[in-house]
């Protein structure tokens, strides 16, 4: 029996309607559905598994009830598999969850008829070496950030391309944005929007103490060193702005594609501009 997997966003109401309804209509269509603990809130219709097992439950589809950052987290459980992800927006902003309430079950539908879209989109990895040794690996769909602390004073660091150094200046962070992310925090820092079918990450500095340094866009398959050359309380690496580690002085992050991609299910092609039209309201007066 197939087997859809559901992951829900906390304190979202509408789901103690929407969750047995759709159950309901998964089952009906010889499907074997499991939860997230989240989901397992609002019903009991279904096995609850921990998130990141989900993976071995092998479901076909996982379907993603909530905003931005649910999809994210579903992202990095389930990219490394390639199941696809079939994204509802419950959230407010939602430039990533296309897909409105109102189109879940012709989506739905459209899946089961293998006529729906498959946008498949890059992951970066951030590796972190320390000493020369690699202590940690993280793969994120829209950016890993490296910042400072809670003290108002700025960090140092240092960036490198495919080993040739770039710059070397004072900031309050540093953003490695993928075509995805480029929505995300990397925009609010003065980055610029790309296509998220792009073979090219983003570097934008935040607000970096020289005003000549401006965002980079390189190349996809380049590799990314950023060294931390000084702290002046705690510095953070933050994978998806959901994940973060501690750093360390003199600490390398080196940002690479990730060789997993996150596969999204559309009923149509995807509307990156319409929903960037309808979200920052281009064109209205």
């Amino acid at each position: 029996m197939p087997t859809v997997a559901i992951l829900a966003k906390p304190q979202k109401q509408e789901l103690s309607t929407l969750l047995p309804e759709l159950i309901i209509w998964l089952k009906s269509r010889g499907f074997r559905v499991v939860l997230d603990p989240v989901s397992g809130n609002y019903t009991q219709d279904a096995d609850i598994v921990p998130r990141e097992l989900l993976p071995q439950e092998d479901p076909q589809l996982a379907i993603v009830l909530g905003g931005d950052g649910t999809l994210l987290a579903a992202a990095r459980v389930f990219a490394a598999h390639s199941v696809p992800i079939l994204s509802v927006n419950l959230g407010s902003l939602g430039f990533l969850t296309e897909v409105k309430l109102e189109q879940l079950y012709p989506t739905l539908e459209g899946w089961c008829e293998n006529c729906c879209e498959i946008d498949a989109r890059p992951m970066l990895r951030a590796i972190l070496r320390r000493r020369g040794e690699v202590v940690g690996e993280y793969d994120a769909l829209n950016d890993v950030v490296i910042s400072k602390g809670a003290i108002a004073r700025m960090a140092d660091f240092s960036i490198e391309l495919d080993g040739s150094l770039v710059a070397a200046y004072r900031a309050d962070g540093v953003i490695v944005a993928t075509p995805t992310g480029s929505t995300a925090y990397s925009l609010a820092a003065n980055g610029p929007i790309l296509s998220p079918h792009l073979d090219a990450m983003i570097i934008t500095p935040v607000c970096p103490h020289i005003l000549t340094i401006r965002p980079l866009v390189v190349d996809g398959g380049s590799k990314i060193t950023i060294t931390i050359e000084g702290v002046p309380d705690q510095t953070y690496l933050t994978i998806d702005g959901q994940e973060a580690v501690l750093l360390r002085l003199h600490d390398e992050v080196l940002c690479q594609r990730s060789p997993s991609e996150v596969k999204l299910v559309r009923l149509g092609k995807n509307g990156f501009f319409d929903v960037l039209r309808e979200k920052l309201k281009w064109g209205e007066r």
